[in-house]
Formats: C-alpha cells, sequence, structure tokens
C-alpha cells in the first residue's frame, strides 16, 4: 500500500490538503486538523479508493464558515464521486452543518466535536457535568497551540488576560491520538502557559476510525 506524504500543520491550518485521482470512488471532505488521522489510517487499511480533500482548519476559529465551506465542496465534487462524506462533527455550527448534510444527502460524523469523538462519543457523554471545567487539546492542537489559542485570544500581546480567559478551567486535558513524547511535553507545556492542571488521556482514534470504517466498505449509491 501507498505512503502517504504528512502535509505540514501550516498548510493544513491555512489553506488545507488535497490527496485525490481519478480512480477513486469515495470522497472524505474533512477537517484539516484531521489529514493526519486519516492519511494514516487509509495508509495502515489499504483503504485506495478513498479520496481526500482538507479545508483549512482554521475554520473553527470562525465556525460560522464551516456549513457553507462543506457545502461548497460538496457542489464542486459531487459529479466526480460516487460517494461522499463529511469528516466533521457540529464543531460549533450549533446544528445547521446536519441539517446541510441532511439536504445535500451526506453523511458526517455522530458527536459534537472531535474531542467527543476522539474519546468515544459515548464515553464522553458519560464523563458529563465532571469535566465542564476542562480544556481540551488533540495531537493537532497541541502542534498549533498558538495559531488555535494563544493568538486569537490575543494572549500573545496580552498575557494579563489569561486569567481572565482560563479562570472557570481546572484542568487541561491531552487527548493524546499517538504516543508521541514530545507532544505529550509540547500540551504539558501549554498547561503551564494557561495555569492550569494536566492530564493525558490516550484515545487513539476513538469513533473517528470506527466511522472511516464502516465509510470505506460503503457501496455506491444506486444511480
Amino acid at each position: 500500500m501507498p505512503q502517504h506524504d504528512m502535509p505540514d500543520d501550516k498548510r493544513l491550518t491555512e489553506k488545507g490538503f488535497d490527496e485525490m485521482d481519478a480512480q477513486q470512488s469515495i470522497l472524505l471532505i474533512a477537517c484539516g486538523a484531521l489529514a493526519r488521522e486519516i492519511l494514516d489510517l487509509k495508509t495502515r487499511n489499504g483503504w485506495d479508493h478513498l479520496a481526500l480533500t482538507c479545508l483549512p482548519a482554521i475554520l473553527h476559529v470562525y465556525p460560522e464558515r464551516i456549513t457553507q465551506a462543506v457545502e461548497d465542496a460538496v457542489a464542486k465534487h459531487r459529479d466526480q464521486y460516487d460517494r461522499i462524506f463529511v469528516v466533521y462533527a457540529d464543531c460549533g455550527t450549533g446544528g445547521l452543518l446536519e441539517q446541510a448534510c441532511k439536504r445535500l444527502g451526506v453523511e458526517m460524523v455522530r458527536g459534537p466535536h472531535c474531542y467527543s469523538f476522539f474519546e468515544g462519543n459515548e464515553k464522553f457523554a458519560e464523563r458529563g457535568d465532571d469535566e465542564t471545567t476542562a480544556f481540551y487539546l488533540t495531537d493537532f492542537l497541541a502542534r498549533q497551540f498558538d495559531a488555535f489559542v494563544w493568538k486569537p485570544l490575543g494572549l500573545d500581546r496580552h498575557p494579563e488576560l489569561r486569567d481572565m480567559y482560563f479562570g472557570n478551567y481546572t484542568k487541561l486535558i491531552y487527548q493524546a491520538q499517538t504516543d508521541d513524547p514530545e507532544l505529550t511535553r509540547r500540551a504539558q507545556e501549554c498547561a503551564e502557559r494557561m495555569g492550569l492542571e494536566f492530564e493525558r488521556r490516550f484515545t487513539g482514534y476513538g469513533d473517528l476510525q470506527t466511522t472511516l470504517t464502516d465509510w470505506a466498505g460503503a457501496r455506491p449509491k444506486s444511480s
């Protein structure tokens, strides 16, 4: 099976990523923050029939833009593929993305956000009120903490505002998709910068893996 070149995080954040060819029958429209995980699963499972286009991950800072961006991507590629799946959860769209996907006849990942589906939606829901004061990081966010947290909140310019933003949080939970000591170190450093307790929780790919496994085996829609 082919080895996939991993795109750099800056590109995934600002521009997105495409890995597509005419022989592939299923298209995944995904968040750029999930590109590495999807490419790894494609390689491990030999899912060469899955094409991938990733929207810029920075859309998560502007969730009101996600639904339209996904709709535009579906419209652009619909005629080229037998099936299209959307690798986003709700992601702060307030149900608008789900409504759009239903209208377009495409399936999306279940769950409120990636923290939930990485943990496993059922397990995340069971934790419920116990973690209302937790701030979550994934592998991608551990690498891109400044771009997604520190700079958008203006803390690079006004670090004195830290306690105003994070005063209601008690701990940072690093949901590790991979067993990478360097990422663990980065995540722990993020917790220190935020003034929070640190907890590392290895989740692997959670419901993302089971969902993509189901989609990889999907049959073409009847014409």
